[in-house]
């Protein structure tokens, strides 16, 4: 069975697409199969702190040049990807149709996938939504400012009223410390909760380190190029965390579910 975790942000600038990178390759580096999915069609960046090049990316399966299968690229440690492709101004307003085409398309790959990670746009875009909403765990990342928080909250509250979903994940980024880090939760969680009919799970935090910004500069991933720091640490601490987020029933169309998947 297959858990699709949706790594979403209120803003840019929180470090979303180097949570979802670096949550991809220690959830790889345990031996399971994981698929990362771009999803920030037309401005995707994945591929780029993984230090690759993809050949092909969803853009060409959409435009039936190949199929979804032919537009993975292996990564290593059991990572894959799945590019939204990068400077493609069509991608940046698909239609509900094409992302039922690609929902579809990753659900009836025939290949093991343990963990699909979605790598959302910023904010609460269509997109954004409709992958969110689809995936079994939906995570939201943020750092400790008050518009981070103002962001994040807007987007839960889209995904809530818009899409019907009740449960998220929260990493603090760039935190200075857990202790910090929990506080900035529970605080958060408490305005949440105040206004929104949403459970809030905190999965950890993920400390600021230079090492993080050396790896996004080297483009390579923190656990792989610095496996013993305290951030790489910290991105394990999280995965496991993550993973074990409560995932209620719902009738929600769901990556591998109903759409002729596994």
């Amino acid at each position: 069975m297959t858990l699709s975790i949706a790594i979403t942000s209120g803003k840019g600038g929180v470090g979303k697409t180097n949570t979802a990178v670096s949550l991809a390759v220690a959830l790889g580096q345990t031996g399971k199969d994981i698929l990362l999915f771009d999803a920030d069609f037309g401005l995707a960046n994945t591929h780029v702190l993984l230090g690759t090049k993809p050949s092909k990316s969803v853009a060409d399966f959409l435009d039936k040049k190949c199929s979804m299968e032919d537009s993975i690229t292996n990564f290593k440690d059991g990572v894959s990807i799945l590019s939204g492709g990068s400077g493609l101004i069509e991608l940046l307003n698909l239609d509900n149709q094409r992302r039922h085409q690609i929902l579809s398309g990753i659900s009836n790959l025939d290949r093991n996938i343990d963990y699909l990670i979605v790598d959302c746009p910023a904010g609460a875009a269509d997109s954004t939504l409709f992958f969110a909403s689809a995936s079994d765990i939906v995570a939201v990342v943020l750092i400790e400012e008050p518009t981070s928080f103002l962001d994040a909250y807007a987007l839960i509250k889209a995904a809530n009223l818009e899409t019907g979903v009740k449960n998220f994940a929260v990493i603090v980024n760039m935190a200075d410390s857990k202790a910090m880090a929990k506080r900035s939760f529970e605080k958060f969680r408490e305005i949440a909760m105040r206004f929104l009919d949403v459970n809030l799970h905190y999965s950890g935090m993920i400390p600021y380190s230079k090492n993080i910004k050396h790896a996004v500069a080297t483009r390579t991933p923190v656990a792989i190029g610095q496996p013993n720091s305290t951030a790489s640490t910290a991105f394990r601490e999280v995965s496991k965390t993550l993973i074990k987020t409560p995932i209620p029933k719902t009738d929600k169309l769901k990556f591998f579910d109903n759409v002729g998947g596994k």
